[in-house]
């Protein structure tokens, strides 16, 4: 739903600011509102890449600027037209109202949601405003101008109630009427960029936790962690919002659409933080009881008004909701059994220990990388390739990228390295850790970094005695932590698969047994010297070729499986992993040094 939103605020928001101009030109007609709109809509999607960092500077003044005149004008009308309009503050009429028009002033309650959206946005401030800000904003200034604004126009109306139309600008004083469009159309923009930034915020988080196919997402500041773009989102949001904004037609259809978007949104929030309340705050029920039973009367109310719109242009967010909702359960869902299958088929150590030195097959000479999400243990996807093929490389590292909520990985505490096994077998796990700005930076010098770090690694080993395998690591001096792996939207895929392997279930695999033992640190600052045996022949392994080897676990559907799960899987799923980004790309794997090794999991 704040999907949905994300695509309604900006297309009724530009919408009504451009609506503006047929105030003083009357000759402008309705296409040419729409065509103004869409130019407005297309700028304001193609700026997204800069960040609203350089910019977010004149948010401020234009909305500060917007509540003064909207309030000044609302302050104007009331003294000019009709002051008596102030009694409405008065809850009795709201009992009138609804006692004269029946279901009809029931039903209005929709439209009235309009007065209200955006705050269902201000999750999305917190990026940019601590909450004090937004709470003092929001009280002493938004608040008190709106009732101003909306009282000034109610009073404008009861002299005028033909203009209800267009009776924001049809209120608006003749003399300052082209300053406030300007304003106007300023407060749209920001205010359609408040909500795509929460779509963006929304979907990074589902990204993180594996409920979103994997898209690109671009930090734009170094300050604040929540200013993001989505680029790939972002074109999506651009077309939708143009395709609302020349397919409904007229404005109140959208206006319909966005109060049932806002409405649900408010109403799971509410549902949601009842939840907050009781787990993570341990608020006392009573507390959690009233905040709940006072927000729904409210939400509930203005839901079931909002029921009879559904079919006035209300069904637009449901049916975006609902085609986000099946996209993002089935990624999960596949994700999720394939990162099962993953976690269940590691390799024991005593496995490789059993095949010796040779792996059981010809060493040949030259240095394999195999990339896997696993950050401890020996990837099933290795013994899958030593098994069909019948030679492997003299050197054997498994890379293991994980990214770390910082801004960036110094350099020289990037890598992680550790020796799996005996040295004779020459295989070595390195973990690469980023921060979320460094991994869209086109990372030339990986290899050359890696074996820098692996080559002091050695000359590390050659002073110290029980260098082996471990499960912990020791991350810059700090005490060990347990590794664990998480289900993320950066896992292993490669389009192409070379050969493939069959699994009925995740049980026909053996389950891995670990070992513990001492791990190291490399920091690359350190100047050590021995291990010059090991660092040559890693050398001319190196100088013989550096192969990428990359697994992807194709997750289909069994053919007894319930028509509905075979579509998901088979098609769904399958398509969303074909569309999104391969890791191939995520690393700057060349691909001429390129390996792909494939296998099947049915679910």
């Amino acid at each position: 739903m704040v999907i949905g939103d994300g695509i309604l605020t900006p297309a009724i928001s530009v919408l009504s600011a451009a609506g503006g101009l047929r105030v003083n030109l009357p000759h402008i007609n309705n296409g040419i509102v729409v065509v103004v709109a869409v130019v407005i809509l297309v700028s304001l999607f193609s700026v997204q890449h800069y960040g609203t960092d350089r910019v977010g500077w004149l948010f401020a003044p234009i909305v500060f600027l917007w509540f003064l005149f909207i309030a000044s004008i609302g302050m104007f009308n009331i003294w000019k037209h009709d002051p008596s309009v102030l009694k409405a503050f008065s809850p009795v009429y709201i009992f009138r109202y609804f006692k004269r028009g029946g279901q009809d002033r029931w039903t209005s309650l929709g439209g009235i949601m309009l007065s209200i959206t955006g705050i269902e946005a201000l999750f999305a401030d917190l990026s940019h405003f601590p909450v004090s800000a937004v709470q003092f904003a929001f009280t002493v200034i938004v608040f008190p101008c709106l009732l101003l604004a909306y009282s000034g126009q109610a009073a404008y109306l009861r002299k005028y109630p033909h203009h209800v139309e267009d009776a924001f600008y049809q209120s608006i004083p003749k003399r300052v009427y082209w300053p406030m469009f300007i304003i106007a159309t300023a407060a749209a923009i920001v205010a359609s960029q408040a909500t795509i930034s929460a779509t963006f915020s929304l979907i990074k988080q589902a990204l993180a936790h594996g409920c979103f196919p994997r898209v690109k997402v671009v930090h734009t500041s170094r300050k604040f962690l929540g200013q993001i773009y989505v680029p790939d989102i972002n074109w999506i949001l651009m077309i939708l919002c143009i395709a609302v904004t020349a397919g409904f037609k007229n404005q109140n259809q959208i206006g319909n659409a966005y109060g049932t978007a806002v409405v649900i949104v408010m109403l799971v929030t509410t549902l949601l933080m009842m939840l907050i309340m009781i787990l993570v705050w341990r608020c006392h029920w009573v507390l959690v009881l009233l905040f709940t039973l006072l927000s729904l009367v409210v939400e509930c109310t203005y839901f079931s008004a909002v029921l009879f719109k559904v079919n006035q242009g209300g069904w637009v967010p449901l049916v975006i909701a609902a085609a986000f909702l099946v996209i993002m359960y089935v990624w999960h869902y596949g994700t999720l059994k394939r990162y099962e299958f993953e976690m269940h088929s590691k390799v024991s150590m005593a496995w490789i220990l059993g095949l010796g030195p040779s792996l059981g097959l010809v060493r040949v000479p030259g240095i394999g990388l195999v990339y896997t999400e696993l950050a401890s243990g020996v990837p099933h996807i290795f013994s899958h390739f030593i098994t069909n093929l019948p030679a492997t490389h003299s050197v054997v590292i498994f890379v293991c990228v994980k990214n770390l909520p910082v801004y960036t990985v110094p350099q020289e505490e990037r890598f992680l390295v550790k020796r799996i096994g005996p040295k004779n077998f020459h295989m070595f796990r390195c973990v690469a850790r980023y921060g979320y700005r460094d991994l869209h930076k086109k990372d030339d010098d990986f290899e050359k970094r890696l074996f820098e770090s692996l080559f002091l690694f050695l000359r590390l080993e050659s002073m110290m005695e029980g260098c082996s395998d471990s499960e912990d690591y020791s991350v810059c001096g700090s005490q060990q932590r347990q590794s664990r792996d998480g289900v993320n939207g950066n896992g292993n895929e490669i389009r192409n698969v070379s050969t493939f392997d069959t699994f009925d279930s995740i049980e026909s695999v053996i389950a891995p047994t670990t070992t513990k033992r001492t791990s190291h640190t490399v920091t690359g600052s350190s100047q050590m010297s021995g291990g010059g045996d090991e660092v040559e022949f890693i050398n001319g392994c190196r100088d013989a070729g550096v192969v990428h080897i990359m697994g992807n676990t194709v997750v289909r559907a069994r053919r007894e499986a319930r028509f509905y799960k075979r579509i998901a899987i088979d098609y769904v799923y399958a398509f969303l992993r074909k569309i999104c980004r391969e890791n191939s790309a995520i690393f700057n794997v060349p691909q001429e040094s390129l390996l792909n090794v494939g296998q099947i999991f049915y679910v």
